[in-house]
């Protein structure tokens, strides 16, 4: 039997890119230890997060929590109350623990175009990771175009929030200067992989 946790590359980001706001809600939920009648009654029954239906809701959420639930009540704590960059840079280290295809892009791609120099990145690299991807993870599965592009887009725009590109028109590359608090609680947590994947800029 396949074991699917055991997939290195999933499409589960195409839910949405950082979603601060959204994940500031999750972490307090979180942090409050609330239970499943609490998480439903808050989602579903509140809708805190002020989405149009119940169905977005709970996707939106099983997104969020799941990255959030990579890391610690600490990093929690950084989303919800963090001020500036921190939280947004916070919620983007649970989203590079959460998903291998976007820490693989950022150490991989983004890592050597910075050091090559490069002025900015192009979709023909994201074409050209995903290609390497199957090379990594033979059973990755066989994503159409419009996944291809979502995926692309959703990582994009995660880029820009964290401030890696200038923007997703541009895709111009930028110094980024990782929140001071989100590297302490890293290196205190040994997230080894994470601080390679977010530590390629200059």
């Amino acid at each position: 039997m396949i074991e699917v946790a055991e997939m290195k590359y999933k499409a589960d980001i195409t839910a949405g890119a950082l979603k601060l706001p959204e994940s500031r809600l999750i972490a307090d939920l979180l942090l409050r230890n609330v239970d499943a009648e609490g998480w439903k009654d808050a989602i579903v029954t509140e809708n805190v997060l002020q989405v149009r239906n119940p169905a977005t809701a709970r996707r939106l959420t099983k997104l969020i929590r799941g990255r959030l639930e990579t890391m610690g009540p600490d990093l929690w704590k950084l989303v919800r109350d963090g001020k500036g960059d921190v939280g947004t840079h916070a919620v983007f280290t649970a989203a590079v623990k959460h998903s291998q295809l976007l820490g693989d892009f950022l150490e991989i791609v983004v890592g050597q175009q910075y050091r090559l120099f490069s002025k900015k990145l192009n979709n023909i690299m994201w074409n050209d990771f995903l290609e390497g991807c199957r090379e990594r993870d033979p059973d990755m599965p066989q994503w159409n175009d419009s996944t291809r592009r979502r995926l692309r887009s959703s990582v994009f725009q995660m880029l820009a929030q964290a401030g890696y590109i200038e923007n997703t028109r541009s895709l111009k590359l930028q110094t980024v200067h990782i929140a001071d608090q989100v590297l302490r609680n890293l290196k205190a947590n040994k997230e080894e992989y994470v601080l390679r994947c977010i530590q390629v800029a200059p």
